[in-house]
């Protein structure tokens, strides 16, 4: 590919939303109190573009807490033909006042937005707002080199994959043919264009330097409530991943990483030769990652902890077999309760991440939930109330058994908040439940007990865990959960 016309491209993460921070990342478009994360996804497209022979410039106003006025002063001194910027479902209409300072500034500016959630309802989309030129539907990695040749040769973009567009009153919708690329020939992200990694931790601050980084995208499991169901896997080598790790630890002295992958222990082999790697070249790094409960083992586990793995977040769902069936989960209650045991024994912190309203969910069912808590007392959790995103099977049988209002907004779909009530529970019950989840978790002795039995074992982690109870217990008093996982 070529790019016959030199661009300018803007990238901006947009500001906080009404000063709480903003996690604009794939699966994780949320709003977060306690985590302030790198854009990624937003440097990875500026390395794609320069690769490309594009001129770019960056602006955090989410990491360094600017204001829309800060980010339009900024804007006015610079010369960019087109703007790409994030968003997330709940923080649109807040957000999408980016692409209105654009049209003001700079008119002849196309502005183009990402939202991984909201992937299968691109004219929905645009139908919103007449300030969003193009909505990058598809995987960004593959759309935007194609959508810069085109905007460069200025030719039309009906044969671009993965977006959706105006053309003059129209709205039109590409096919989408995304996935047609080799993520471990991606280039490097383009981490100089930010001036620190200071602002950024994730759920508290400690270790830092701190980032992000995806050594691998997509997830072949069917979970019927989440938005990366059954997509393509795609995985960085062991080599790319040293590669960019050795690089941030001689640019920014980088502490801690959050491998922000959706299943990172998916390639069992991959891991335990990563893990050798770290050992053997010393990287000396403290890392997290996500996985799931049926995709760990004892022997696996150790050698994390030997190569730096510090903390495991497991999507557990639910305490129910029932539950965990009819959300085709593909795991068992006994495989989760291994799997919390096993990583506290391999002196791993635990933190477990639990969806109440399920279909399916009764009290009953709850209850086995927070038995399950109090049973096998993770290190952390966090309760969020099941969303039917557009797209899921979820929000097709929400639909089919009436259990949501057929005209939902999805600027409405918080995780804090139900908007979908089950058979048998109602959405304030489970508003409810969820606080009291929270209760059963952060007012328990023994939990409180388990907590301070592990800093004796672990000094190490004193500082974190005072931070991580003092945060948790103002988020609950102060804000009832709220913007808070």
């Amino acid at each position: 590919m070529s790019i016959e016309k030199r661009l300018n491209i803007l990238l901006v993460n947009p500001p906080r939303f009404k000063g709480i921070p903003v996690i604009r990342e794939e699966r994780c478009e949320i709003t977060e109190r306690s985590s302030i994360l790198p854009p990624y996804s937003l440097l990875q497209i500026a390395g794609i573009l320069r690769e490309k022979g594009v001129n770019v410039n960056l602006i955090d106003a989410n990491g360094f807490n600017l204001s829309y006025q800060q980010v339009a002063d900024i804007m006015k001194t610079l010369d960019y033909d087109a703007l790409i910027f994030r968003f997330t479902p709940t923080t649109f209409d807040y957000d999408i006042e980016l692409a209105k300072i654009s049209k003001m500034i700079n008119p002849n500016a196309k502005t183009i937005g990402i939202c991984w959630t909201l992937h299968n309802s691109p004219k929905e989309v645009l139908e919103e707002t007449s300030y969003l030129d193009i909505y990058i539907y598809g995987e960004y990695e593959s759309v935007i080199p194609e959508l810069m040749e085109a905007l460069s040769d200025g030719i039309d973009l009906f044969n671009i994959s993965g977006i959706g567009y105006r053309s003059k009153d129209e709205i039109i919708v590409t096919k989408n043919n995304s996935s047609l690329y080799s993520y471990d020939n991606l280039p490097l992200p383009a981490y100089d264009l930010l001036p620190s990694l200071k602002p950024y931790y994730a759920n508290t601050k400690h270790a830092t330097p701190f980032t992000i980084i995806y050594t691998s995208k997509g997830c072949p499991y069917s979970c019927i409530y989440c938005t990366v169901a059954n997509t393509k896997w795609k995985e960085k080598s062991v080599d790319k991943i040293l590669e960019e790790i050795k690089y941030l630890k001689e640019r920014f002295n980088i502490k801690a990483v959050s491998f922000f992958d959706e299943t990172f222990t998916l390639n069992r082999k991959r891991v335990i030769k990563l893990c050798k790697e770290f050992i053997n070249e010393k990287i000396n790094l403290i890392w997290y990652c996500n996985t799931r409960v049926n995709l760990v083992d004892k022997e696996l586990l150790k050698l994390m902890y030997e190569a730096g793995c510090r903390g495991i977040s497991y999507g557990v769902e639910s305490g129910s077999q029932e539950i965990l069936d009819n959300a085709i989960k593909s795991q068992t209650v006994e495989q989760a309760e291994n799997a919390i045991k096993w990583t506290k024994e391999a002196r791993i912190k635990v933190y477990c991440s639990f969806i109440l309203g399920l279909p399916g969910e009764t009290w009953e069912t709850i209850k086995e939930t927070l038995d399950f808590v109090k049973r096998t007392l993770p290190n952390g959790a966090q309760f969020n109330i099941a969303v039917p995103y557009p797209g899921t099977k979820l929000y097709s049988l929400a639909l089919e058994k009436g259990w949501i209002n057929p005209h939902l907004n999805w600027k409405e779909l918080y995780q804090h908040k139900a908007n979908m009530r089950t058979e048998t529970l109602s959405t304030k019950e489970l508003e409810e439940a969820r606080k009291l989840a929270y209760r059963t978790l952060y007012f328990n002795p023994k939990w409180v007990l388990s907590n301070i039995t592990w800093i004796l074992k672990e000094p190490q982690d004193i500082p974190l865990a005072i931070k991580y109870y003092t945060k948790s217990i103002r988020n609950y008093i102060l804000y009832g959960m709220e913007d808070a996982h």
